[in-house]
């Protein structure tokens, strides 16, 4: 549950202090690390408080009082990952059951829906989910739920999770959001209609590139209680130091954003001054307004290059500051190529109806001097022949 005061302070406050309970024992300032597995009874059958930490734990439980208060919301379900989060979503619904989810996806969660979750019987039917009425035009019958990433990963598409919401709730259709890009310092799904919220809470939320985990996130009691139940029996918990960590990436939050959407807007612009990228992805470019649900564009910065698949690789190994690696939203600057990495399980004849071909080349911009970050890029365009400025 989150707490109730903490709701009425602001974002950034609430990112240090929402979910945290004081140590009356030892006064200690920060969460403490409980690794215990299992817990003493006072009578058998007692579960008045803790009694086995795969069905509660107090450092995860702190983490998840914050995470609540994060999104806005009265209940949050912390996870060994984001895939088991999203796995999570899945086991709400049965067999028969139709999904409409917008077609610009990370390729694990395609994975999911494409080569286990169909074996299961589930229905997956992929739209722009820039259009609204693209969901509306996709429902049938048996459509329990809209699955939404907003920005999408990797093209940066920004969706209306109002209007989508809207449409949901005309059918009785779940609305599902995965906030991993833009954070709840930059959005709130639930605010704009949405039934769950999903993060990897391994990107921005941690925030060190040090860290697994993933997280559910409610308003709805009977929507908590099916979660909570799904978290316990299929033992997908997080565990206390895994929890104890996002904690602490919490508490700087706000501060990264402001530093990472800043540094991301200095290198979209930097890149449309190269005359080897075609194309840059990156919400807000040129003026282009932001939907109402979002505050901020984010930290993440896509674009295409002019080249064979040769030249990209070439430019992809040639950064120094900018680490060639999976994940995002770390403090430290990544590169990464959707074809061959993140989205390389997803067959090349549908990457590239999607607009992820070959050419396409993802950034994940962290926090450092922004001057060394354009260095940094600049070197690897000059020894590719391209021409900066």
């Amino acid at each position: 549950m989150a707490d109730n005061d903490s709701t009425r302070r602001r974002f950034a406050t609430r990112a240090i202090h929402a979910g945290l309970v004081p140590e009356d024992g030892t006064r200690s300032v920060t969460t403490a690390i409980y690794p215990s597995s299992t817990y003493r009874v006072a009578f058998p059958g007692d579960d008045s408080g803790y009694v086995y930490s795969r069905w509660a734990n107090p450092t995860r439980n702190a983490l998840e009082r914050g995470l609540a208060s994060l999104e806005n919301a009265t209940h949050a379900y912390a996870f060994s990952s984001g895939l088991s989060a999203l796995m999570t979503v899945m086991h709400l619904l049965k067999a028969g059951d139709h999904v409409v989810a917008s077609d610009d996806l990370y390729g694990g969660t395609v994975r999911q829906f494409e080569q286990v979750l169909k074996n299961f019987n589930l229905d997956f039917t992929y739209v722009d989910g820039t259009n609204p009425e693209n969901f509306a035009a996709a429902v049938r019958k048996n459509t329990r739920l809209f699955w939404i990433e907003t920005p999408t990963n990797p093209l940066l598409k920004v969706i209306d999770i109002a209007a989508v919401s809207t449409i949901a709730k005309k059918h009785d259709i779940l609305v599902a959001v995965d906030n991993t890009f833009a954070t709840p310092y930059l959005q709130h799904p639930l605010d704009c209609g949405a039934d769950i919220v999903h993060h990897s809470a391994s990107k921005y939320l941690g925030g060190h590139c040090d860290v697994i985990a993933g997280a559910l996130i409610v308003r709805d009691e009977q929507l908590a209680e099916q979660i909570r139940f799904l978290q316990n029996a299929n033992g997908v918990q997080l565990g206390p130091f895994e929890s104890w960590l996002i904690l602490r990436g919490m508490k700087t939050l706000p501060v990264r954003m402001e530093r990472h959407c800043a540094n991301a807007a200095k290198v979209a612009a930097f890149l449309q001054s190269v005359d080897a990228v075609s194309r840059v992805y990156f919400p807000g470019l040129d003026g282009d307004t932001l939907p109402n649900n979002m505050a901020g564009p984010g930290g993440m910065v896509s674009f295409d290059l002019e080249a064979d698949f040769e030249t990209v690789k070439t430019f992809a190994t040639s950064t120094e500051l900018f680490i060639l690696a999976e994940s995002l939203g770390g403090v430290e600057s990544l590169i990464n190529h959707p074809a061959s990495m993140t989205h390389a399980s997803i067959p090349k004849e549908v990457r590239e109806k999607h607009g992820i071909g070959d050419s396409l080349i993802r950034l994940s911009v962290g926090l450092e001097a922004i001057e060394d970050l354009i260095e940094d890029l600049t070197r690897a365009f000059t020894r590719i022949g391209a021409k900066v400025g």
